[in-house]
């Protein structure tokens, strides 16, 4: 067993070591070695805990594992994470059920019980910035020193790297939440049984912020996406929108929500053929209240000249930007984007994706988009990773990128 420890942790080492110093994005470097100090000691949840010295609060900067902790923030000096940053010592916890030390954590409060734990300073020369915490291992097996050792050998070179390369990191203010899902499950019938397809969501989505959600086929997006747009129910669980119960909502309530409320932009453009461009705009703004003009949101996307024309004579980049266009007319709080570059080339995806970038800076709209490309992800404030019909990962990106700075 030691042998193979020191193999895999040696490899492990070596990987980090390659992700903090050729890495040249130090947001990827960082996540990128979360994850795979995650993946060696094979757990459930792990997160990088950044100190804000203007307020002495502690704000997850990357966190990996099925708990949305985006916007908690914690007092230094106050549970684990606090007092490893203000002393800058190591903390292994075996049991938490008995050590004295444990009292709680933010994972605890969003639907993860920690049991055991790692948590060390991330110290550069002068003072400690922060901590690298990992909690429970997923055979329920305790926690080695060797493995403290690898946690701190890994929060040693990030904290080299952050000295070496600079991390500005904007924590802004607490960010109001838009809606609100908490334990949500989704059933279907499936032969003589039932089929789980959602299977304890928790997240909390906030204005103004754009959201990518990644994912392989089967595992949930859509389904998770439906049950936000008012397009399927949850089986359990709760939808709080606004802080309103949405869990189980009227025809009346559900009919308000998706004209007013929601905008929707899928893969397929789903255009009146026999309806211009502009005609096919008005048609959703004549059914909602106080709509934008629908030549203003022709402008929005660029198309205004292009509004007498039929979408058999506008180019696939084009009719999705229309698409857009017939979502924000609604002036909606939220837009569900559901693959909505999969059928376009790499030039045309990005014409669109100017535009959703547009859309979330300028009117302060939040969209949530599903895609099958990590490459989009890049350009979103979080990405949300499915796997199973849970949530594996939740990353921050600190420095997001713009629509014209992406390659694939």
């Amino acid at each position: 067993m030691q042998k193979t420890h020191n193999k895999r942790f040696t490899e492990a080492t070596w990987r980090i070591m390659e992700q903090l110093l050729e890495v040249e994005n130090l947001d990827d470097a960082l996540s990128g070695s979360l994850e795979i100090i995650v993946r060696t000691l094979d757990s459930e949840a792990g997160a990088i805990w950044y100190l804000d010295p203007r307020t002495e609060r502690l704000h997850p900067v990357f966190h990996i594992g099925p708990a949305d902790i985006s916007n908690i923030s914690i007092e230094n000096g106050f549970g684990i994470e606090g007092l490893v940053t203000k002393a800058g010592r190591s903390i292994m916890i075996e049991d938490a059920a008995t050590d004295p030390r444990f009292e709680g954590t933010v994972f605890d409060d969003q639907g993860l019980t920690t049991v055991s734990m790692i948590c060390v300073p991330l110290s550069n020369t002068r003072e400690t910035i922060g901590c690298v915490q990992i909690i429970n291992k997923k055979d329920g097996a305790h926690y080695d020193e060797e493995e403290l050792e690898l946690c701190e050998h890994m929060a040693s070179l990030a904290a080299i790297t952050i000295d070496e390369k600079g991390l500005i990191v904007d924590l802004g203010e607490k960010k109001n939440v838009l809606l609100s899902l908490k334990d949500v499950i989704k059933e279907f019938p499936s032969g003589d049984g039932i089929s789980r397809v959602l299977k304890g969501i928790n997240l909390d989505i906030f204005e103004n912020e754009f959201v990518v959600i990644l994912g392989e086929s089967g595992c949930g997006k859509s389904t998770m996406m439906n049950i936000i747009g008012g397009m399927d129910f949850l089986t359990s669980g709760t939808l709080t929108i606004e802080g309103k119960d949405f869990s189980h909502p009227t025809d009346a309530e559900l009919t308000a929500y998706r004209r007013k409320y929601v905008g929707f932009i899928f893969q397929a453009y789903n255009l009146m053929p026999n309806l211009t461009a502009l005609e096919n705009v008005q048609f959703i703004a004549e059914i909602v209240q106080d709509p934008m003009p629908a030549e203003e949101a022709l402008e929005k996307v660029g198309l205004l000249e292009k509004g007498n024309r039929y979408p058999g004579q506008l180019s696939g980049g084009q009719q999705q930007r229309i698409s857009i266009a017939r979502a924000l007319v609604k002036n909606p709080r939220l837009i569900l984007a559901d693959e909505p570059t999969a059928a376009l080339d790499f030039t045309t995806s990005q014409e669109v994706l100017r535009v959703i970038e547009d859309i979330v800076k300028t009117r302060g709209t939040t969209v949530l988009m599903v895609t099958h490309n990590p490459e989009i992800g890049k350009m979103a404030d979080r990405i949300i990773k499915l796997q199973n019909g849970r949530i594996a990962s939740i990353k921050r990106n600190v420095h997001p990128l713009h629509a014209d700075d992406l390659s694939w």
